[in-house]
Parts: C-alpha cells; structure tokens; sequence
C-alpha cells in the first residue's frame, strides 16, 4: 500500500484546511484509515480514524471541529479541519489498516496554524 498525503500549509487560527491522502496498491475500500499528527518534540497521536464501513472516532481534541471521510471511488481520505487552533500545528499523516493486520504510513504534510 502506498499513501500519498496532500492538503497541508499555513492557515491563521480559525481557519480551515482539507487534507487528503490518496492510496494505491491494495484493496482501499476495506483499509481502516487513519489520522495521526506529530507536533514537534510530542509523541505521534491519533487524530481521527474512519472504517471500512464508515464509521468515525476522533480524538477530543478536534471532535467537532474535524471530520474525517472517504471516497473509495477515488481510494481516498479525507480530513476537513475546521476552527483550527495553535496547537493543531503538525506533521498529519494518514495511516492504513488491512484486514491481514498490517500497517502502512504516507509521508506526512505540516499544518502550520498562526495566532
């Protein structure tokens, strides 16, 4: 599986940016896909995930504030990051889940959020 992740740049706080991470090489429409971000000098954390069948969780971090989806016409997900804060500057990268258990990571795209 490769991951190719997009969308990321400089937004003043309260805006918004739409990430998106395209995939190729397997069957996309039954990956769990996922969000992580890794703010400098912090630990990689889970930011959203949505699975096969379209089900969300989010960290409580951003509930409300972003929502994750997927087109598996396009072998693509999304992450549409509203009221963006300060501390949502990060590295985001999109993750896959197979059904066989294994786990792929794209490179990451800086969202960078100015006060």
């Amino acid at each position: 599986v490769q991951l190719q992740a997009s969308g990321g740049g400089l937004v003043q706080a309260g805006g918004s940016l739409r990430l998106s991470c395209a995939a190729s090489g397997s069957i996309f429409s039954r990956n769990a896909m996922r969000w992580y971000r890794q703010a400098p000098g912090k630990q990689r954390e889970l930011v959203a995930g949505i699975t096969s069948y379209g089900s969300t969780n989010y960290a409580d971090s951003v509930k409300g504030r972003f929502a994750i989806s997927r087109d598996n016409a396009k072998n693509t997900v999304y992450l549409q990051m509203n009221s963006l804060k300060p501390e949502d500057t990060a590295a985001y990268y999109c993750n896959a889940y197979t059904l066989l258990g294994y786990e792929y990571w794209g490179q990451g795209t800086l969202v960078t959020v100015s006060s």
